[in-house]
């Protein structure tokens, strides 16, 4: 087993996977959809590339979306990862908790910052634009108690380290 894991976060396709966001994750070990996804269809699609998990965005409904939880914390690498849509709904404190990173979306704006040594990560939105945001993805690599953050551009192929 390699000493680095590579994750792939993505948030907000509302139901458009782009192929620029395939792209951006082939060859990930695992995903993060941090919810807003549309159809199932998208995760299955996800699927070929990594296992993937997920938690239901404000705007998922229905059969396939009701059970998606609203919160997860996954297990990558042993570290963990809390995953919630929209900030706002955190309900634990992450850094009482141990947690190497939270990870959400809703705002559609990519960001990082760390807070109280736990890393917060929006990846964008993926999926159809929003006023002048950028459409993005990003990649989380963790190797022991390190962990650097690349995000991908899906217009213009470019990728921005985050270097916290």
């Amino acid at each position: 087993m390699s000493d680095s894991v590579e994750v792939g976060l993505i948030s907000d396709t509302h139901g458009l996977l782009r192929p620029e966001a395939v792209a951006a994750l082939e060859g990930v070990d695992q995903i993060v959809h941090a919810g807003d996804v549309g159809p199932q269809s998208i995760l299955d699609t996800l699927e070929q590339i990594a296992p993937v998990s997920v938690v239901r965005g404000n705007t998922d409904h229905g059969t396939h979306a009701d059970v998606w939880p609203a919160t997860a914390a996954v297990q990558v690498a042993g570290r963990v990862l809390y995953v919630v849509h929209d900030i706002l709904d955190l309900d634990i404190d992450p850094g009482v908790a141990e947690m190497a990173a939270v990870v959400y979306g809703h705002s559609h704006q990519p960001s990082a910052e760390v807070r109280e040594g736990v890393l917060f990560v929006n990846p964008g939105s993926a999926g159809p634009r929003r006023f002048t945001l950028p459409i993005t993805v990003a990649r989380l690599r963790l190797r022991g108690q390190d962990m650097s953050l690349d995000f991908c551009d899906l217009e213009t192929a470019a990728t921005e380290r985050w270097d916290g």
